[in-house]
């Protein structure tokens, strides 16, 4: 008999500590992607994780890393890791799309800086009361930092991704 989809509750605190502890260090249970094409959504990825606690081992449209070599395009690439939360409705973290003023810490946001397509992945550490590009920060690798003020970067575009929880299958006793 197969199992039960079940939703449980992102836990932000956890990603949010995740992206203070390791924010201008690399955790050594993960490869650097920084001269691989950038560490950002490795960065990003690793935080989610910390605070869904499981990945989702879908072979190709599924987001997960065993090593450096054995991961999902959505690890580590910016679009992949958009695809794969807007779109998951299996295992793992889901997220939707939403206004700057919707997103709380544990968040992501992606940047289009120097051109027009996305490319950086920063994770949302604090916002104000109502968040505004003033007071949301951030944290990211690739550009090393914690608690950056958003409206510190110069970009073009910028998308807001809200995780809005997890799923898991548990196997009926």
């Amino acid at each position: 008999m197969p199992g039960e989809m079940i939703e449980f509750a992102y836990n932000r605190e956890k990603a949010v500590a995740y992206a203070h502890q390791w924010a201008y260090r690399r955790n050594p249970a993960f490869l650097d992607f920084q001269e691989l094409g950038g560490d950002c959504t490795n960065f990003a990825s690793q935080c989610i994780f910390a605070g869904a606690g499981i990945m989702n081992y879908t072979p190709v449209y599924g987001w997960y890393y065993i090593n450096g070599n054995n991961r999902t395009a959505s690890w580590t690439g910016v679009v992949y890791l958009y695809n794969f939360l807007t779109q998951n409705e299996g295992v793992g973290p889901y997220a939707r799309e939403v206004d700057i003023t919707e997103i709380q810490p544990g968040d992501v946001c992606q940047l289009a800086l120097d051109r027009d397509t996305f490319h950086h992945t920063p994770v949302i550490v604090k916002t104000g009361l109502v968040p505004d590009f003033s007071n949301v920060l951030v944290a990211a690798h690739s550009r090393d930092v914690d608690c950056r003020p958003l409206d510190t970067y110069s970009f073009r575009k910028v998308r807001f991704l809200h995780i809005e929880g997890v799923r898991t299958i548990v196997n009926p006793q």
